[in-house]
């Protein structure tokens, strides 16, 4: 069948949108297009729109073009890259419910209606992240040539190559004024550069300032010449041009530098703000505005005298232009979403192609980052840190901030990072991965997983195990330590899904001691966890440092598929921008417990989000498994749980000091928040394994009764880990305990 409407084999080259061999760029994964959500709870407008795709009134005809009517969506997708392979422009339709705009699936050539039932049948391209790998440069705002006023442009080509239209790639005159001057110096000195020239170095050469690089850079500049249009040239050039730097992040092209220094589009400069721009160029930091205005002028001056001098403007326009002032109105612009996963990412590249790096040459970075939940998770996090700060007074003086992890549980693809609060640009820190902190009761999940499973050796545990709530004294080399529940009472025995339900301390560590603290410590290590060897029995209770990034991986157990967990990665591919591949990361993920017992923890885990510490977790009808964490003298407060494959860590409190609230209180709401928007309605159940059973057990003992018993509940358990029939257990025997 055929799902796309027309497909247009892609240029075999494109200036604006092939890459320079000395260019980087990070890019976002596809957004991928699937069926059982409305247009917009996906987000698709606001994702087209960061993609910069024009709006139209009827089917598109153009790539870069949608078009959204009662029971369709039309996208012309742009032709792009990804996965090592060219991907074509092509119009893609969406068959929509007319009430509620549902995506009902794929529409196709003959008008019908086809299943969009899995990932990977339609997507859109990926969004550009980021240019460097510093996180230190603006991103762009490309604008097309006709959309500026011809002043604009001119001022540039006045400054920088007055017969751009007359050459076909060199300047005669300007080489020999560059050779006579490099004569006299001795050396390279003076380029004489083209603007065709200059963007072949931008773009494609090593800073190098050699004889040979001359050449190649002039033999270049003839065959673009001889392949692209003029127009198209300078337009390539007005949007990679280097201006500057503004707010510490450096502004490449018109567009960026329109707003970086007049906080106007491109389209609206006047005619000595063009001139004031085109002056830059020469010498974009030495001649900076708003640290050497009267450098800056008198080279703003300059230029308007040059496009008097080519008469490109008339007296009038020329004596309004000299009079203004510089009329600089900076507005700092954003380094980049996502500026922590920038750096993340960074090291990830040092580490993999560094080499190529260091020469000077360019990569483009695949990311798996999901650029729709990304700019969710940017906002949720915004919008909470200011909402916990106008609640609670004291935190409004002090350095609050976040993390955010979402991870895919299949592959271990990281989906969003948030690594602090995205309202602070200069805040570089990385919190999801850099930074370690102690997890209070989210870890308590981990330990059910061993109890479940193995228990050390003995008989394994189940949710209606009885544990012993009693006060438990443990003495250690440096003394005695006797943990206490957080409302510092004792429940006499209560079974394990009230314990975890309720974050009941001491049950969980007599649990771990029950079936060894070494044993439960080798479980979470495979899981993820780095526990120091032997570990200190306090880790039962969190009070060991772990990152958010570390915990969301032994997280990834308890969703589909099941007792398996997946190392999370950050990078999918590095390639030059040639297309040659440098690296490529594969999906890595290890058994770490039975899917039957990585389900029964988590359907003990849903208890805590139905009526236990985790509620503020809920998302209605939604499967979710969560667990809330909060640290010794509540310095910190997590949740961790999924929706889904979806796998999502929160943390949320100050680098130094103490945050003072719950888990359930700071980081429940933001999990929330995050999650709703993420996995909508259409979050996918987990189903219950065939190992799994339903028995009834009574409330009292949790020994197995029939269902009709008065006594009796519902219950989950492993087949072959069954507790005892009520009817077979003697009068004189004790109720099974943990102690």
């Amino acid at each position: 069948m055929s799902l796309l409407l027309l497909l247009v084999p892609a240029r075999a080259s494109d200036l604006e949108t092939d890459l320079g061999r000395s260019e980087v760029r990070v890019r976002s994964a596809p957004h991928m297009l699937v069926a059982g959500r409305s247009v917009a709870d996906s987000g698709l407008i606001e994702h087209l729109e960061r993609l910069s795709y024009e709006r139209v009134k009827a089917r598109p005809e153009s790539p870069g073009q949608f078009f959204y009517g009662h029971d369709v969506f039309w996208i012309y997708r742009r032709a792009h890259r990804w996965d090592g392979r060219d991907h074509g422009a092509s119009l893609i339709g969406l068959a929509l419910r007319r009430a509620d705009g549902m995506i009902l699936g794929a529409r196709g050539v003959n008008e019908k209606t086809y299943a969009l039932d899995r990932e990977g049948l339609l997507w859109l391209e990926p969004e550009t992240l980021a240019e460097s790998l510093d996180a230190r440069r603006a991103p762009r705002a490309p604008v097309a040539l006709d959309e500026l006023p011809e002043h604009v442009w001119q001022a540039l080509l006045a400054a920088e190559d007055a017969r751009f239209f007359g050459h076909m790639g060199l300047d005669a005159r300007s080489i020999a004024r560059a050779a006579a001057a490099n004569v006299k110096r001795g050396g390279v000195a003076q380029g004489g550069s083209t603007i065709t020239q200059q963007l072949i170095k931008n773009r494609d050469l090593t800073p190098k300032r050699t004889l040979g690089r001359k050449l190649s850079e002039a033999a270049r500049a003839l065959a673009l010449e001889a392949r692209y249009d003029k127009r198209e040239i300078l337009q390539a050039y007005l949007n990679h041009v280097y201006y500057g730097h503004v707010g510490g992040l450096s502004i490449y092209g018109i567009g960026a530098a329109a707003q970086a220094y007049y906080s106007k589009p491109a389209s609206r400069l006047t005619l000595a703000e063009a001139a004031m721009l085109a002056a830059l160029v020469q010498g974009p930091n030495g001649l900076a505005p708003q640290r050497h205005p009267e450098r800056a002028r008198e080279r703003r001056d300059w230029v308007l005298s040059r496009l008097s001098e080519l008469e490109w403007v008339d007296d009038a326009a020329l004596h309004e232009a000299r009079r203004a002032d510089l009329g600089v109105r900076p507005s700092a612009p954003r380094s980049t979403v996502a500026g922590p996963f920038i750096g993340h990412v960074a090291a990830a590249v040092e580490r993999d192609a560094g080499d190529k790096i260091k020469q000077g040459r360019g990569v483009v970075v695949e990311t798996t980052l999901d650029a729709r939940l990304q700019a969710v998770a940017e906002r949720t996090v915004r919008r909470h840190l200011e909402a916990l700060r106008r609640d609670y007074p004291r935190l409004r003086e002090l350095p609050l901030s976040a993390a955010l992890v979402a991870v895919d549980a299949g592959s271990g693809a990281v989906r969003a990072w948030v690594g602090g609060d995205p309202a602070d640009a200069d805040d570089r820190f990385d919190r999801v991965a850099r930074a370690v902190r102690q997890p209070g009761s989210a870890i308590k999940p981990l330990i059910l997983l061993e109890a479940f499973e193995a228990c050390g050796g003995r008989r394994p545990l189940h949710p209606a195990s009885r544990v012993a709530d009693e006060p438990l004294r443990i003495d250690l080399p440096s003394g005695p330590w006797e943990p206490q529940n957080i409302d510092r009472r004792f429940e006499g025995v209560v079974d394990l899904r009230r314990a975890l339900a309720e974050s009941r301390n001491v049950p969980l560590v007599r649990v771990a001691r029950w079936c060894g603290f070494e044993a439960t410590a080798r479980r979470m290590r495979a899981l993820g966890i780095d526990l120091p060897d032997p570990a200190p029995p306090a880790y039962a209770l969190g009070a060991v440092e772990i990152s958010p990034l570390r915990l969301a991986q032994a997280y990834t157990a308890f969703a589909e598929p099941l007792g398996k967990t997946s190392r999370p990665f950050s990078v999918r591919r590095i390639e030059r921008p040639g297309g040659r591949q440098l690296s490529r990361t594969r999906d890595r993920r290890r058994r770490g417990v039975r899917a039957s017992t990585a389900y029964l923890v988590r359907h003990v885990m849903t208890t805590a989000v139905e009526a236990g510490t985790a509620s503020g977790a809920d998302l209605g009808e939604v499967d979710v498994a969560a667990k809330t964490g909060t640290s010794s003298e509540k310095r910190d407060a997590w949740l961790a749980g999924h929706a889904g494959r979806l796998v999502t860590v929160v943390w949320v409190g100050l680098d130094e000091g103490r945050l003072g609230l719950t888990g359930s209180v700071a980081a429940g709401p933001l999990w929330r928040a995050f999650m709703r928007e993420a996995v909508g309605e259409d979050g996918r159940r987990v189903e219950r394994p065939r190992e799994v059973v339903e028995r009834h057990v009574d409330t009292t003992t949790g020994l197995l009764v029939r269902e009709f018993n008065a006594d009796s509940r519902p219950e989950l358990f492993r087949r072959g880990a069954l507790p005892e029939r009520d009817r077979f257990w003697r009068v004189d025997q004790a109720i099974p305990v943990v102690r």
